[in-house]
């Protein structure tokens, strides 16, 4: 099927922590949205695969997407490879988007920067009529999207988009609480060890920067993104709110 939007996240649970809202804005927008997770998270230091698969399923639902599919790219290994490049370029001829949103180029993770750096180039090469992937071009054309955008993980940047998802922030709560393994969340108990992001003062700074880039929209909570290219306005009373 085509999807309008395609995210792509590093790990499972990567897009609901950066632009979960975003999400759930554009499905109530009435577009055709999906997320392409690269790797099943199987190195996650809590929880495991099958785990981390159940609570992404989880998390589709409540954000409402109509696609939610895997590359099966090696966890911590996600080079520049052929390999690679074939399984990102499949997913993008698959599901031809006009949108793709991808992580932001510089994080303190390296599984994130090599995603980037991945998707982006794929962005470019699924459109190229002789890149192969295995499959004929004639059960999947060559397809380039318009756009592309950068969301916030660790890192933060200065963005020059943000989108107001003051509507969807509990949905966007309940999408992020859904990796119960991975994250803080009220009420549930767990044996495994404790790590950064499963502390409630993680999940407490993402409230804390959704808050934060609503200040700066003049709105309650907001998500950032960044734009490489120019954005082209049709009417330039969009920025005005028109």
């Amino acid at each position: 099927m085509k999807c309008d939007v395609l995210f792509f996240g590093a790990h499972p649970d990567d897009v609901e922590l950066g632009c979960g809202g975003t999400v759930h804005k554009l499905v109530k927008q009435g577009y055709q949205v999906g997320i392409i997770d690269l790797t099943r998270g199987e190195l996650g230091t809590r929880g495991d695969e099958a785990t981390r698969k159940q609570e992404a399923e989880n998390a589709a639902k409540i954000l409402g997407i109509a696609v939610r599919d895997n590359c099966g790219i090696s966890d911590g290994h996600i080079d520049n490879s052929r390999e690679n490049k074939a399984k990102v370029i499949t997913m993008i001829r698959k599901y031809r988007p006009d949108l793709v949103i991808l992580p932001y180029f510089s994080d303190r993770h390296p599984d994130h920067v090599n995603a980037s750096k991945l998707v982006k180039e794929c962005i470019y090469y699924a459109g190229t009529e002789k890149w192969p992937t295995g499959t004929p071009t004639s059960e999947l054309p060559s397809h380039r999207p318009k756009q592309y955008l950068y969301y916030m993980l660790a890192e933060p940047f200065m963005p020059n988009v943000i989108v107001d998802i003051t509507a969807e922030f509990e949905v966007r709560q309940k999408a992020f609480q859904a990796y119960k393994s991975q994250f803080f969340v009220p009420g549930h108990k767990s044996d495994d060890k404790e790590t950064w992001i499963s502390k409630p003062e993680f999940a407490e700074s993402l409230i804390a920067r959704v808050q934060f880039y609503g200040f700066q929209g003049g709105c309650r909570y907001a998500e950032p993104f960044f734009a490489e290219q120019p954005l082209k306005l049709d009417d330039l009373m969009m920025l005005a709110g028109k």
